[in-house]
């Protein structure tokens, strides 16, 4: 995994630590299992720290993860062009190029689902990059 240097002086890994830290409730738990997921999934991503969100990379935009006041967001900036066999996707359906999963407190991490969209999402950008 890339580490990329923020304005602040922290790298994104501390950024999203802190951030993590910082919600000491089901949010911040959330959000440690996703960030975990997905350095398992891509062990070459790049994380970065975009739009006050934690935001990982490789050959385009994969994915980021948000923490709001009742859910915890994993939003795929090509979403729409991924396959969702276990139907995962249950927010922005309508948007024309991302999709996103919405956890709330109850919510259960379907990690090898979950791999598996991050991987498509890797392997999409790989794909559409060689084509330029």
């Amino acid at each position: 995994m890339k580490k990329v240097e923020s304005k602040a002086g922290m790298n994104a890994s501390q950024r999203i630590t802190n951030q993590i830290a910082e919600l000491n409730d089901w949010r911040g738990k959330k959000l440690a299992q996703l960030h975990k997921l997905i350095l398992e999934a891509a062990p070459e991503i790049t994380e970065e720290w975009k739009w006050d969100t934690a935001v990982w990379t490789q050959n385009g935009l994969v994915c980021s993860v948000s923490a709001f006041k009742d859910h915890v967001k994993i939003n795929f900036f090509k979403g729409a062009s991924l396959k969702d066999p276990k139907n995962l996707f249950n927010a922005g359906l309508e948007a024309k190029a991302t999709r996103a999963i919405d956890f709330d407190e109850d919510s259960d991490l379907n990690e090898p689902a979950l791999k598996e969209l991050v991987r498509a999402a890797v392997d999409y950008n790989t794909a559409n990059n060689q084509k330029k």
